[in-house]
């Protein structure tokens, strides 16, 4: 029975059989199995693993598809441009977020998540869970490409059966030899800082006013963005899960450890470091300058140094925790 019409109803009293008979039919529409229970349960966690699935389908599909169609052995002419490489990923992210974006928000991408729990009040428990989905999404996806070009990777390895670099950079990112470790964690950071600064932006009611059905579209635009400006020296990342899921994969189809010993463990510190980072900072900056909601830390006052909506005691709270808010 719905709680609000249960506590208008004396202790001592029976519910009404009409007003049973309408709860009955409402909770048996919302759940009239127990997979229906079960869904209840999973439904976010799980719109967030199917669109970072599709997500990755199409975005690693393009790069197979680009790159291997090079080599004259798996195809008779190229495939693609970069220009169409990189409409082909905000394609990618925009069909990602439009499958997701009603259930979970679609982020399909850790640094969003960790952005909206920070910043935007989502429940950490919600948080680990959208980033468990992210991460087996990313996978999933990876796994379902590489099944499908496996043989023209073995043709552009050399048709000697062994995995390498060469083609794991189909599913995963590495920086090119001359960039330095700090350019690619600025690289990926800057990229990172401009996606979470305009999701944050498109979701503020009092900025945008943007309907949830035309986020997949600024989605696709800002991703079209970043790679075009951002896309070389790093392959763009800007998704922990997008990186980290496909390179698990690729560990587990017969590329080994070098995926992970690549450039001093690059994977931690560049797309996921690297992101989060700039994740973060574009939340900090986005609701030190502009946003005005109660939502966020930044505006709401703190008690304990007796210093009202003085930003900067949010920030020292954010960093220190040593804040209590009311």
């Amino acid at each position: 029975m719905d709680e609000a019409v249960r506590c208008a109803i004396p202790k001592d009293q029976s519910p009404p059989a009409d007003v049973f008979i309408e709860s009955q039919a409402v909770y048996l529409a919302r759940y009239p199995n127990k997979w229906a229970k079960i869904r209840e349960k999973i439904r976010e966690p799980a719109a967030e693993m199917l669109g970072t699935m599709i997500f990755i389908i199409i975005g690693t599909g393009v790069n197979c598809q680009f790159a291997l169609s090079a080599d004259v052995d798996v195809s008779p002419s190229p495939k693609g441009s970069y220009l169409g490489f990189n409409v082909t990923w905000g394609c990618a992210a925009a069909l990602g977020v439009w499958v997701s974006v009603g259930v979970s928000g679609g982020h399909i991408n850790p640094a969003v998540t960790l952005g909206m729990a920070v910043f935007r009040r989502l429940p950490w428990s919600k948080a680990v869970t959208y980033i468990l989905g992210q991460l087996i999404g990313a996978w999933l996806g990876a796994l379902v490409v590489f099944a499908n070009y496996s043989e023209a990777i073995n043709i552009f390895e050399g048709r000697n059966g062994q995995h390498t670099l060469k083609s794991a950079g189909l599913f995963s990112t590495y920086p090119l030899a001359y960039v330095s470790s700090a350019n690619c964690f600025f690289d990926e950071f800057i990229g990172a800082f401009i996606l979470v600064f305009v999701v944050f932006a498109v979701s503020d009611r009092s900025n945008s006013a943007l309907h949830p059905s035309f986020i997949p579209l600024v989605v696709f635009i800002l991703v079209l963005g970043i790679g075009a400006a951002f896309g070389m020296q790093t392959g763009y990342a800007i998704n922990p899960a997008r990186d980290l899921g496909p390179r698990i994969m690729t560990a587990m189809v017969g590329y080994g450890t070098q995926v992970f010993t690549f450039r001093h463990h690059y994977w931690i510190w560049g797309p996921i470091i690297g992101s989060c980072c700039g994740g973060l900072v574009a939340g900090l900056v986005y609701d030190l300058l502009i946003f005005r909601g109660p939502e966020s830390f930044i505006n709401r006052p703190c008690v304990l140094l007796s210093c009202g909506h003085q930003p900067f005691c949010a920030v020292c709270r954010f960093l220190l925790s040593t804040c209590t808010n009311v």
